[in-house]
């Protein structure tokens, strides 16, 4: 349920970008050590604090590279000022800033122009051409989140400048692998509705599975369902085969992890900005079928109601032995009156026999896992 507190993104987003408000994130401190501490103001290696919302994470070589929206102050940052930043780091702790990856364009004619909507880019590399590609979901200016597009860009360098190629809908004409006959007969359903143009593409994520096969992960049919489109192997376009994972759920916000041999997946429910308890689902293969496992989130029941106040994004996989599987979960804390000072909720996944779970820590480091 959406609160009356908070506002919804459709009604940030809706007509175009607001006014920018003069607030800002001031410069901070570095903090002595190195420890994660959710939630807290995150300084880069100006003293900034790291502005990579709805991120993901990439390993190339010996570092870390963190892809983000890049907010700005008031709530027009919650519009597409500035474009993609990017972060690199060699430990996890300390990031330094890279730039902007993915700017937005001048050009009034161009899907990503200032003011539209660019939100949780992903980036995977393309093991043949060693090209770096970007996914990310992409809302047109001044149309609200009624485009509900798929964006892509490729890049010769990890860190940039990644040339935005093109932008749409999943799959136009093609029904879901795993469509019934009864989801084929409904033409009052958004699968039938958007079948002609293709299917809706919000909140998403990028994974490769097992087999090395590349998959987008989004949020579709007015949000009520998730699907799950491969990717050709040269990852910059769909190859038109894709499947709906828990059709009706309301889900959103996915982050999807391989560990112990199956396939586990953090979700959210549908309150905008406003956060609500998290879901957690698992299964053998990406295409499903998926099985909820409840909310992962361990702790008060304000924690358990609001997922820590954040929203899931990426569940980062840690080097290391099979034996000794360690990930981290990454949530954004979402400040629409203000998008700039968004901060980040990075925990450790625990478990409780099969169930990946996550509890609140105020400091902690990976020698904790």
């Amino acid at each position: 349920m959406r609160t009356r507190m908070e506002p919804t993104r459709r009604s940030l987003i809706a007509g175009g970008a607001a006014t920018l408000a003069a607030a800002s994130v001031p410069a901070v401190a570095r903090s002595p050590g190195h420890a994660f501490t959710p939630g807290a103001l995150w300084p880069d290696n100006r003293g900034v604090h790291i502005n990579a919302h709805g991120g993901g994470l990439l390993r190339q070589g010996d570092r870390w590279y963190w892809f983000g929206e890049h907010k700005t102050a008031g709530e027009g940052g919650n519009v597409a000022q500035v474009g993609v930043h990017v972060y690199s780091s060699a430990n996890l702790y300390d990031w330094r800033d890279e730039g902007i990856a993915l700017a937005v364009a001048d050009d009034p004619k161009s899907d990503i122009v200032r003011g539209c909507v660019i939100e949780r880019p992903k980036v995977l590399r393309d093991p043949v051409s060693g090209r770096f590609v970007m996914w990310f979901h992409l809302e047109l200016k001044g149309q609200g989140y009624a485009a509900a597009r798929a964006g892509v860009a490729v890049a010769d360098r990890v860190t940039g400048p990644y040339r935005f190629l093109r932008s749409g809908r999943v799959d136009p004409g093609q029904w879901p692998v795993n469509a019934t006959a009864a989801d084929k007969a409904d033409t009052d359903s958004h699968l039938v509705r958007d079948r002609p143009g293709g299917q809706m593409a919000r909140d998403m994520t990028l994974f490769v599975d097992a087999e090395g096969t590349a998959w987008h992960v989004y949020a579709s049919e007015e949000n009520r369902t998730l699907q799950a489109a491969r990717l050709r192997p040269d990852l910059t376009a769909h190859d038109g085969r894709y499947w709906r994972l828990l059709p009706g759920g309301a889900n959103e916000a996915p982050a999807i992890f391989r560990a112990r041999g199956r396939y586990y997946m953090i979700t959210s429910g549908l309150t905008g900005w406003a956060p609500n308890p998290a879901r957690s689902f698992v299964a053998d293969r990406i295409e499903g079928p998926w099985t909820s496992l409840g909310n992962p989130v361990r702790g008060t029941p304000e924690q358990v109601a609001t997922t820590f106040g954040g929203q899931s994004t990426f569940v980062l996989p840690l080097p290391g032995r099979s034996e000794r599987e360690r990930f981290v979960f990454m949530a954004d804390i979402w400040r629409p009156k203000n998008a700039i000072d968004g901060r980040y909720v990075w925990l450790p996944i625990e478990w409780e026999g099969d169930r990946p779970i996550l509890r609140w820590r105020d400091r902690w480091t990976l020698e904790d896992l």
